[in-house]
């Protein structure tokens, strides 16, 4: 069998949450960091993420990169390809969504695409073209307050439509309720009618099988992990991938525990509050980064007098909204934001040389920041923590077990996530 979806993420972590989704619905996964840049077998798998670092970057540099990606997919002669964004559709009016998704389309020969990034199992549904996270527009979601890319409207067909210059249509829910036949026609009409992008309502489970039914032959499709859970099964129905069990299966796990988060989200900042109540936490703070080395050094030392493989310790530079904003406002916002990646990479590339060997990152521009630093180049999918989360195995110089590593989306996990994540994993 050869690969049969080659998919294109926008960050680190949606790439090993859409990574997860394949694997539980029984794809083997192989996820690569970057583009390859030399000729890379990838054995047995069903289905490729290649993760880059193109959601916040120019819209220019994320067009290029990914259809780099797209090529190299191609070559693997991938049968369809993913464009895999985040479930809340965080992007700026100037893209990169829009941009990254007709540069695909037109690459690929294409005439259209559907948008679904609803995730309902982590509580992001659409209805009527709007983005809900739990029962919360996006834009009162504490989405409005992300440092990066602050989602200020739910309507995702306008959203879309000031990031790309073709029309942007809706999948409405009413027709989606009839069935694939229905879906299919509808977008068939949308297409007829020049509509390049096509917003999907979906409320549940069932809505994105239907989707995934009525675009299994698109040669694109994109959205968020939901829609990666549910295509594996029209695969199978089409004798595209053969029966696999326990396609999650990981070589057992080695070293000490460390926790190493960034993210300002709502749901880290409660990870971290409830991690504090038994285990050890060190803050990082940007303004006393941008003073000189003595912070992460304290922090070197906080870890190293704790670390074990039966405590883990946490490092965090997540604050809440107010004080991002008072370290943006002081140091800018980007030198705020390359200081606070760069400490947590360090941390990561020196404590992972002194004995770590089971790792979680929270938020997707530190856990881009961090598998670089560590020159990790592809990650074999394991077993999941929570909804869009799994555990990772990676080679890194230096170690002769695997280490193993969980890169987690801000918003995702459960308040307990930093501590039961490596219960999961013993």
């Amino acid at each position: 069998m050869s690969v049969v979806l080659g998919a294109i993420a926008d960050d680190f972590t949606g790439a090993s949450d859409l990574a997860n989704n394949l694997v539980r619905a029984g794809m083997r996964c192989v996820q690569t960091i970057g583009v390859p840049r030399e000729p890379l077998d990838v054995g047995d798998v069903d289905a490729v993420v290649v993760a880059l670092k193109s959601r916040s970057c120019p819209a220019e540099q994320a067009v290029e990169t990914s259809q780099a990606a797209l090529d190299w997919l191609r070559g693997l002669g991938a049968r369809q390809i993913f464009f895999k964004y985040c479930s809340t559709f965080d992007s700026t009016d100037a893209g990169n969504i829009g941009p990254v998704a007709d540069a695909l389309i037109e690459r690929l020969g294409a005439s259209q695409t559907v948008m679904v990034p609803a995730f309902p199992v982590n509580a992001r549904t659409v209805y009527q073209g709007h983005l809900f996270v739990g029962d919360r527009l996006l834009n009162e979601s504490g989405m409005e307050h992300h440092p990066l890319n602050p989602m200020t409207d739910a309507d995702l067909v306008r959203v879309l439509g000031r990031q790309t210059p073709h029309p942007v249509g809706l999948l409405a829910h009413a027709t989606l309720s009839r069935g694939a036949a229905a879906a299919g026609e509808r977008l068939g009409a949308l297409a007829n009618e020049g509509v390049r992008h096509v917003i999907c309502d979906a409320l549940d489970e069932h809505d994105l099988a239907v989707l995934a039914e009525a675009v299994a032959d698109h040669a694109l499709v994109t959205g968020g992990s939901g829609l990666g859970q549910s295509l594996p099964e029209v695969y199978r129905r089409r004798g595209w991938l053969a029966p696999i069990d326990d396609a999650g299966r990981l070589a057992p796990a080695e070293g000490a525990a460390l926790v190493l988060a960034g993210s300002c989200s709502r749901a880290t900042l409660a990870q971290i509050a409830h991690f504090r109540h038994d285990h050890a936490v060190f803050e990082l703070d940007p303004l006393a980064l941008a003073e000189g080395d003595a912070t992460l050094e304290a922090a070197l030392d906080f870890a190293r007098e704790r670390l074990s493989e039966t405590h883990p310790v946490l490092i965090a530079a997540s604050a809440a909204p107010e004080q991002v904003r008072a370290a943006q406002q002081c140091l800018g916002v980007v030198r705020a934001g390359e200081l606070v990646e760069r400490a947590l990479a360090e941390l990561a590339r020196r404590l992972v040389a002194e004995g770590v060997g089971r790792l979680v990152v929270a938020g997707g521009e530190t856990s881009g920041a961090v598998i670089s630093a560590l020159g990790v180049e592809t990650l074999r999918i394991g077993e999941q923590i929570d909804p869009g989360v799994p555990w990772m195995q990676t080679a890194v110089a230096g170690r002769e077990a695997p280490l193993s590593v969980a890169l987690k989306s801000g918003n995702f996990g459960g308040t307990d996530f930093f501590t039961r994540a490596f219960e999961v994993l013993s």
